[in-house]
């Protein structure tokens, strides 16, 4: 797939990610597999509900821009770490919603843990409800480099992670191509909005 073509595809994410109340305003970043060594990323501070074509760039798997004159964002490392961590990953989403944003603020312990879940079967890799699904979560930090090398620990001894929260933050989860992201991210939104309904209903 070309640049124009993987550029498309997240316009179109940033737009139903909008659309659902997911990335509100500038918040959240995407980004698609440009090649082996290069990834396609949405430009720091764009609303993602109204991206264009400039809106996004690419970066080396450093986080470098290979577009002068276009900043990336932030948070640009834990795309590209994903990218080198696993050679199939196509895409990764990074939202902010309201449900991801308080359950991981409501979790004390530094995971979550979804189990019997019929709709655990959307995740890459899980075939049955009778099966947990363990996702971290990291304390926010504004030192990326820092935050990144502690994902990566985790990364490395999960290799069958297919998401993370950053607490108070937002979700960042990831797929071979597009759709399969925007199909955890519908996954996960799902059932964060479930688990707060059951801590609510068990007050």
């Amino acid at each position: 797939m070309n640049r124009e073509q993987l550029a498309e595809q997240i316009i179109e994410a940033g737009r139903f990610l909008y659309g659902r109340g997911w990335s509100p305003a500038t918040s959240s970043n995407y980004s698609a597999r440009l090649s082996a060594e290069q990834a396609l990323l949405t430009v720091s501070g764009k609303h993602k509900g109204q991206l264009g074509p400039d809106d996004v760039l690419a970066t080396d798997l450093d986080g470098n821009s290979l577009e002068p004159g276009k900043k990336p964002s932030a948070e640009t490392l834990l795309h590209t770490q994903l990218y080198r961590w696993q050679p199939q990953i196509g895409a990764v989403l990074h939202t902010h919603s309201v449900n991801a944003t308080v359950l991981s603020r409501l979790c004390l312990s530094d995971s979550l843990v979804f189990a019997d879940y019929e709709l655990q079967k959307a995740f890459a890799g899980v075939s049955t409800h009778e099966c947990q699904v363990e996702v971290p979560i990291f304390d926010n930090d504004q030192d990326i480099a820092r935050l990144a090398s502690q994902v990566q620990v985790w990364l490395d001894e999960h290799p069958d992670c297919v998401g993370y929260l950053i607490r108070g933050h937002g979700l960042y989860t990831w797929g071979a191509q597009m759709s399969d992201a925007l199909r955890q991210i519908e996954a996960f939104e799902f059932l964060f909005e479930c688990e707060l309904k059951v801590r609510a209903l068990q007050r």
